[in-house]
């Protein structure tokens, strides 16, 4: 199960397509995140990027918190195309984004 809300995985696929304006504050949101969802965002990468499958969401999250040896603002940040692995990894895990992207700009 994952322990990060669609609205914060969609706050970080906006800022991430915005890195060379918005790394600052990427970074600082991606700190502010508690272990578990920092883990669950590390997860839903890697099923974005087809290290894990979906059905192995579980797996994913406990190797991202036993085998964190970055900081995880610093690791996501160093991985290209960050934006669109997480929004293939929310779509693996059956959760769109679209919503939460469009309240997002939106809001501005």
């Amino acid at each position: 199960m994952l322990e990060i809300t669609p609205w914060k995985v969609a706050q970080v696929v906006l800022m991430s397509r915005e890195l060379n304006r918005a790394e600052g504050e990427l970074r600082g949101f991606i700190e502010r995140l508690n272990e578990d969802e920092q883990a669950s965002l590390v997860a839903i990468m890697w099923i974005g990027r087809d290290a894990f499958a979906a059905d192995e969401l579980a797996e994913a999250i406990n190797t991202a918190k036993t085998e964190a040896t970055t900081p995880t603002a610093d690791y996501l940040l160093g991985t290209p195309h960050l934006s669109d692995h997480l929004e293939n990894g929310m779509e693996e895990l059956g959760i769109s984004l679209s919503d939460e992207e469009d309240d997002l700009v939106r809001r501005g």
